[in-house]
């Protein structure tokens, strides 16, 4: 596979999740940045932005084996990676798997339940496994985690700890639709009685796991030259040194960027990284890695501002 196809892949996934979800373009191009890159991506957003449909339509488009956790106060870890249960009639344990037993996970409202249990997917999205009882169990290579949570509500809701943020690749922050976008999903969904189901919608499966292996080999092989890397370096250090910064991002920080923006070179249809493809991904990359300075808190100054303004400030290779 070359770089052509998948750019072409990626306009039929496109096509198809527009059949349910109308605009949110940034998100899935995201979304499909994230899987040529092998990242996970944390989607924040006021109720009824299509947060959930999107990681449906999305799961259903790319073939893969989706499955949902619906995160609440009382969830426990065991209800997320399964547990070892007694067998009575063989007199012996047997593992009873999770729901995290997918390819790609929807973690609905994932702030929503205790750290406790937010902690059970830390190794899972690091490392693509979970340990039961000592145990190491493997999961796909392709496991992706499609996480949302509401940005609005405060009571009964527990802020993702910095360890948890920094596993995923990008976090974005949706928008209300336009007007136009707002009349065309009135006109589409108004006369719909509950949940949307993509299926019903006329969503398919345009990709399947082979497909999306292929592609991200061939992502793998997207030329990054030592100028455009050196760039990354300064605008992840920049982060780092910022007075308006408490806490930087990490240099895992930036080696995932350089990876996204092979995938996103590649969704473009080129073969090789330039520094517009770092610049358009550092602020969905770097924001939920950052702490701002008390002085900048008290000024009101916001995590996207600093970023943008690093951005400018930092020299681009030409």
């Amino acid at each position: 596979m070359d770089v052509n196809e998948v750019t072409r892949i990626a306009a039929r996934i496109r096509a198809e999740i527009a059949r349910a979800v109308v605009g949110q373009d940034s998100a899935v191009d995201l979304l499909l940045t994230a899987l040529f890159a092998g990242g996970h991506v944390l989607l924040e957003g006021p109720p009824g932005t299509a947060k959930t449909l999107l990681a449906q339509s999305f799961a259903r488009t790319v073939g893969l084996d989706y499955g949902r956790i619906q995160f609440t106060p009382d969830l426990m870890p065991g209800d997320i990676i399964g547990s070892n249960l007694f067998n009575f009639q063989t007199s012996s344990f047997t593992l009873t798997q999770g729901p995290i037993f997918c390819e790609l996970l929807l973690a609905d409202e994932i702030n929503r339940t205790p750290p406790k249990t937010q902690a059970a997917l830390l190794e899972a999205m690091q490392e693509r496994q979970v340990t039961i009882d000592g145990v190491s169990h493997g999961l796909s290579n392709r496991f992706t985690v499609v996480a949302t949570q509401n940005p609005i509500e405060q009571q009964g809701t527990y802020p993702l700890p910095e360890a948890q943020l920094d596993r995923f690749l990008f976090k974005h922050v949706l928008e209300y639709p336009t007007v136009d976008q707002e009349r065309a999903i009135v006109a589409a969904h108004g006369a719909r009685a509950g949940q949307m189901d993509p299926a019903e919608l006329g969503v398919t499966a345009v990709a399947d796991r082979a497909t999306i292996d292929a592609a991200v080999a061939t992502v793998a092989g997207v030329r990054l030259t030592d100028e455009v890397t050196g760039y990354i370096v300064d605008l992840v250090r920049a982060t780092r040194e910022s007075a308006d910064t408490d806490t930087g991002a990490s240099p895992r920080a930036g080696a995932m960027l350089a990876v996204a923006a092979r995938a996103r070179a590649a969704l473009d249809g080129r073969d090789y990284v330039i520094p517009d493809d770092v610049k358009v991904l550092a602020v969905p990359t770097l924001r939920h890695r950052l702490l701002l300075s008390p002085a900048a808190e008290i000024e009101g100054r916001k995590v996207d501002q600093v970023l943008s303004s690093l951005v400018e400030q930092v020299a681009a290779p030409r």
